[in-house]
């Protein structure tokens, strides 16, 4: 068997190879891709703590850290510390809790435009008509993005993650969006110098940064722009992914669904058990700045590490029965969007957006059905889920 993360039948269902992988190879190392593999729980937490080893300086996704150069970028993502901890600081202040709470009003209002004019349909697609939209207009409106260029964000961001089976190479269409996309943000955060909104773009532009020396200076055009593609893509992904897999998994388990309407589980609940059993970013890359030993096997230096976040969170040495759906789960240590110093930024943001959907599919919906085989599958770097969720309301 393989671990092949841009084959069809990881595309597909990638279950199987995750089971094979925590019992036969949780320290695994494809030749031919020529890249590291961890699986088990205590495995992926372990590397995600210890960034000193398992560094992003190298990129993030398998297409870079093949290079093993260090990222150039400058993004966030890719940065460690104590560059990281000082350009994380600045961005974290708008995902604080009680930021993010005082932003409940604009997600339910952008998601009510999008939900109302479905009430009266047969059937809609679920993430085109919904799931897809409504993460992309929230974080876009945090940023300071004008509605017009809201949603053709989203399409740039598709493109860029595309990948073609068995190739983790970028594809010319990606590469074409992905430079679209960084212009669109380096003339957005122009304009924004000279007319300043309320928007975060606005806020960077007038924010000091400390260079760890003593000197403080203010982020460049190309920084702030940096800031605002990733967020701008990663705001998205997570939240649609999240939420698809969410409308697919409760009709399988309609009595998980029932337990949610009927009010016996917190639809928060729900929204951390989808995050563990179908996490929408499946791995995540680092680089071996050292040798690295873990219980069965030791990982050289110098080589591109997957940390598989979907095998660790059906891993039965963390979870009872870790293949069976329950929102009613105790808690156990979130690594559905990632852990450590790059912990998802936005997480506290992405729950309250996928808490409040669970809500208004509950109240709106309490009964539907998915037709299954109109169901169709992202093929993307490091993000899994649905591209399309045919929906019938009952």
């Amino acid at each position: 068997m393989e671990f092949n993360p841009f084959s069809q039948e990881f595309f597909e269902d990638p279950l199987e190879i995750y089971t094979w992988l925590r019992e036969e190879r949780p320290v695994y190392h494809n030749s031919s891709l020529g890249f590291w593999a961890l699986s088990r729980f205590d495995d992926v937490v372990a590397a995600h703590r210890d960034w000193q080893t398992f560094s992003s300086n190298y990129g993030v996704t398998l297409e870079q850290l093949q290079q093993h150069q260090r990222d150039a970028t400058g993004s966030i993502i890719s940065i460690d510390p104590p560059e990281h901890e000082r350009l994380r600081k600045l961005v974290s202040r708008a995902f604080t809790p009680k930021s993010v709470t005082a932003m409940e009003p604009l997600v339910r209002s952008v998601q009510d435009r999008f939900l109302d004019p479905l009430m009266d349909r047969d059937e809609f697609d679920a993430v085109g008509e919904f799931s897809a939209l409504f993460p992309c207009e929230v974080i876009s409106t945090i940023l300071g993005v004008p509605e017009g260029d809201r949603q053709q964000i989203r399409l740039w961001t598709d493109l860029l993650l595309h990948r073609e089976p068995d190739n983790p190479a970028t594809t010319q269409a990606g590469m074409d969006a992905g430079l679209q996309s960084g212009r669109y943000f380096y003339a957005l955060v122009q304009d924004k110098r000279r007319h300043r909104d309320e928007g975060m773009i606005s806020v960077l532009c007038e924010v000091e940064v400390d260079d760890g020396e003593g000197a403080r200076h203010r982020l460049s055009d190309a920084e702030i722009a940096g800031f605002a593609t990733l967020l701008a893509a990663a705001g998205s992904e997570t939240v649609t992914k999240l939420v698809a897999n969410a409308i697919v998994e409760f009709f399988r388990h309609p009595d998980q669904w029932r337990r949610i309407v009927g009010g016996e589980v917190a639809a928060a609940n729900a929204v951390e058990e989808i995050l563990r059993y179908q996490p929408p970013s499946q791995y995540q890359g680092r680089f071996s700045t050292r040798d690295a030993t873990f219980p069965r096997g030791t990982i050289p230096a110098g080589q591109p590490v997957l940390l598989i976040t979907g095998a660790a969170t059906r891993d039965p040495r963390a979870y009872d029965a870790p293949d069976r759906l329950d929102v009613g789960r105790p808690p156990v240590l979130a690594i559905g969007l990632g852990h450590g110093i790059h912990a998802c930024l936005g997480a506290a943001l992405a729950r309250l957006e996928s808490r409040i959907a669970i809500e208004q599919l509950a109240r709106r919906w309490p009964r539907y059905a998915v037709d299954e085989a109109g169901l169709e599958r992202v093929h993307m770097s490091n993000v899994a889920g649905w591209s399309k969720v045919p929906m019938c309301p009952a």
